[in-house]
Parts: structure tokens; C-alpha cells; sequence
């Protein structure tokens, strides 16, 4: 039953996935402080690390396994170090590709997901507390969320709520984690006092374009097939991604004087961001108005949160939480337009309830849990490098190392 097409392509964009952590590590390093470029590319590099070790233990088991107690809650740890996890044959997600390739797809969305929070306390925690915050993270608030939305018998997919490849379980769960974390944390010292990066903007704009390459296989991929499916989604990626960088450039050239290429950049990833939960729903024209509405929002809340003085440092909820939640919404909006179709018996109003559903329960489940590990942390082991570390930057303090030498 294993199909030869769909395991190459599954295991191909597993691969473009996995690319998307070091480009997002050459994105937000490329936006902090030059002090702090090595400390802020190790947060997404070592994620790979920690949560690839996590996810064959007990992450994926937890996330897709058997759902525990028929509350949709939470999978079991049958699958506990990949116990039967077969190479060769398929599991309960696919018929046509085998059970590990599955695995290993989904673990590229587990690793990116924590590392995508990361930006939020950019330049002004710990590296030991943040890999045990990733450990904690991934488990304690990722793993639930994916069972809820895409594992056997989770709630949210059992309610109807759609998310092809991540808007509710990636993205919102990041923005919500990241605000979450901002806010315990605190600000870094001189913020809106003084320039705060970003240091290089060719990384940036490198960092963005490796995003966009790997997000095909992050939408394109979530077929599970090399299909018609898989084609749609590659195509309204590459449109919404499009339609985003041109609005975001539009509203900074208009309010901030300059079509910046950190504003392209960022317009880039929000477009990406709010098709992910609609790409194997709509068509190439709502993906246009997707891609265009999250150029305009986004941007206004990045803007938003400066003026209210949150130091969301690398613009993680702003980009993340609004442009996944517009999506989530989108995807209700526009299912079935031009692509798909609503379901059977489900008028357009209950589909939309259902994603107000699934973005409010995202939002809330992260944040408060993202909240509560990081006063965990911070009154045990604590998260934030102190004044003189932070004054002098994290790539010394904590790694020996600066990005250039004098």
C-alpha cells in the first residue's frame, strides 16, 4: 500500500521543513543587536536538537498517539521511543506513506514551532533556562495542541475546526506563547530608549527567503501526497506570501516614509503564516485577500505593541498570533472558494464558529501555559541573564563567542 511518489514528496518537504529553523535562526539573527547575534541563532539551532530527542521519546506519542480517555485531549505513549513505528509500513494518518515518515514530517512543525517563540526574549534570557523551556514547552503545550487538532479523536478536529498545516497548533500557539513570555520576562534594558537592531539586514532578508522556500514543503507537504492537494497549496503559498510583503511594504511606505527590506520581509512571513491554515482549503483569489489582510494587520500590530510598550522583541505575536488567528478566520470566510468545499451539512456561519473556537482555545491554552513555565522558571532557576550580561550581550556571557571579530 506504500506509495513510492507520496513518500518521496512526504519525505522531501520533511526536509524543506527542517531547512525553515535555520532560516528562521538567519532571520531573527539577523534582527537583534550585533551583541547578541550567535546567542539568538543558538535559541533555533539547538531547538533542533532538544526537541528531535523529544519527539521520538514521548513528544510524537503524546501528540498523535492513541487519545487517552476519549476526551480528545491527549494521545497515550504506546508509541514511546517509536515503539511500532514502522519504516515500512503505513500508520493510522496515511495509507500510502509509511508510519515513520509521517513521524518525521510532523517533528519538523514540533522543532520550528518553540523556536519560533524564541523571538519573543531575544537578547535577554538564559541558554539554560531556555533549553528547559523548550523541553517543557514542547511537551507540556504543543504536544496537547496538536492531539487536539490533528491527532485521532482530538476535540478540535472532532468539532469541525480546520487547520491544514498549522495556523491554530504553529502559529497562534507561538504568538500566544510568545506574548506570554514577553510579559514574564520583562523588557530588555533601554528598550524604546535606545536602537535595538537590526544588526544585519542581508541575513534578514536571507533568513526570510529560506522561510518561504521551506514553508512548501510545510503547506505543500501537509498533503501527506503528491497530489492535487499538494498543488493548490504550493501555488496559494506563493500568492499569499506575494500579496503580504506588497501590503506590508504599502503601509510602512506609508507610514513610516520608507519601503523597508526588514518590512518585506516581515510582510513575507505574515502572508505565509495566515495561508498555512487555509492552503489545502481556498484557491489562488482568497489566498490573494489572505496574503493582503495579513500585510495590513500584522504590521498594525507590530506598531500596536510598541506604542503599548510590550517587548515582543522580534515581532513574534504581532507576525505569528495575529496572522495565524487571521487565517484561522480566513479559513472559515473562504473554505470551498475557488478550492475544497465545506463540509457535508456544515453551513458557512458554523464553520466560522468552529474556527473561533479552535483560535480562541489555541490562544488560551498557550498562553497560560507558556505563562506558567516561565514563572516557573523564573523563580527557580531563573530566565534572564543579568544587568552586566546583558549590557555586554549574550554571545559573550553565554557562549564565548561573538558573530565577528574586532
Amino acid at each position: 500500500m506504500i506509495d513510492s511518489g507520496d513518500t518521496a514528496w512526504v519525505l522531501a518537504a520533511s526536509a524543506l521543513v527542517l531547512l525553515m529553523t535555520p532560516g528562521l535562526a538567519f532571520f531573527y539573527g539577523g534582527l537583534v543587536r550585533r551583541k547578541n547575534i550567535v546567542s539568538t541563532i543558538m535559541y533555533s539551532f539547538v531547538t533542533i536538537g532538544i526537541v528531535g530527542i523529544v519527539w521520538v521519546l514521548w513528544g510524537y506519542s503524546l501528540a498523535f498517539g492513541h487519545d487517552v480517555g476519549g476526551w480528545g485531549l491527549i494521545g497515550d505513549l504506546e508509541w514511546f521511543g517509536l515503539k511500532d513505528v514502522s519504516a515500512d509500513a503505513p500508520g493510522p494518518y496515511s495509507d500510502t506513506i509509511p508510519h515513520q515518515a509521517f513521524m518525521i514530517f510532523q517533528a519538523m512543525f514540533a522543532i520550528i514551532t518553540p523556536a519560533l517563540v524564541t523571538g519573543a526574549f531575544a537578547e535577554r534570557m538564559k541558554f539554560s533556562a531556555l533549553c528547559v523551556f523548550i523541553v517543557l514547552w514542547v511537551t507540556i503545550v504543543y504536544a496537547p495542541l496538536a492531539h487536539w487538532v490533528w491527532g485521532a479523536g482530538g476535540w478540535l478536529g472532532e468539532l469541525g475546526a480546520l487547520d491544514f498545516a498549522g495556523g491554530t497548533v504553529v502559529h497562534i500557539s507561538a504568538g500566544a506563547g510568545a506574548l506570554a513570555a514577553a510579559l514574564v520576562i520583562g523588557r530588555r534594558i533601554g528598550f524604546l530608549q535606545e536602537p535595538m537592531g537590526p544588526a544585519n539586514v542581508p541575513m534578514v532578508v536571507l533568513g526570510a527567503a529560506l522561510l518561504w522556500f521551506g514553508w512548501f514543503g510545510f503547506n505543500a507537504g501537509s498533503s501527506l501526497a503528491a497530489d492535487g492537494v499538494a498543488t493548490n497549496a504550493f501555488v496559494v503559498t506563493n500568492t499569499a506570501a506575494a500579496a503580504s510583503m506588497i501590503a506590508w511594504l504599502m503601509m510602512s511606505w506609508l507610514f513610516d516614509k520608507k519601503p523597508s527590506a526588514v518590512g518585506a520581509a516581515s510582510g513575507a512571513i505574515a502572508g505565509l503564516v495566515a495561508i498555512t491554515p487555509a492552503a489545502g482549503f481556498v484557491g489562488p483569489m482568497p489566498a490573494l485577500i489572505i496574503g493582503l489582510g495579513a500585510g495590513v494587520f500584522c504590521y498594525g500590530m507590530v506598531k500596536l505593541l510598541l506604542k503599548l510598550k510590550v517587548d515582543d522583541a522580534l515581532a513574534v505575536f504581532g507576525v505569528h498570533g495575529v496572522g495565524g488567528a487571521w487565517g484561522a478566520l480566513a479559513t472559515g470566510l473562504f473554505v470551498g472558494i475557488g478550492y475544497a468545499a465545506l463540509g457535508d451539512g456544515v453551513s458557512r456561519g458554523e464553520q466560522i464558529v468552529n474556527q473561533l473556537i479552535g483560535i480562541g482555545a489555541s490562544f488560551g491554552w498557550s498562553f497560560a501555559i507558556t505563562g506558567a513555565i516561565m514563572l516557573a522558571l523564573k523563580y527557580t532557576i531563573g530566565i534572564s541573564a543579568d544587568e552586566a550580561g546583558e549590557s555586554t550581550g549574550l554571545d559573550i556571557t553565554e557562549h564565548g563567542t561573538p558573530a565577528y571579530e574586532p
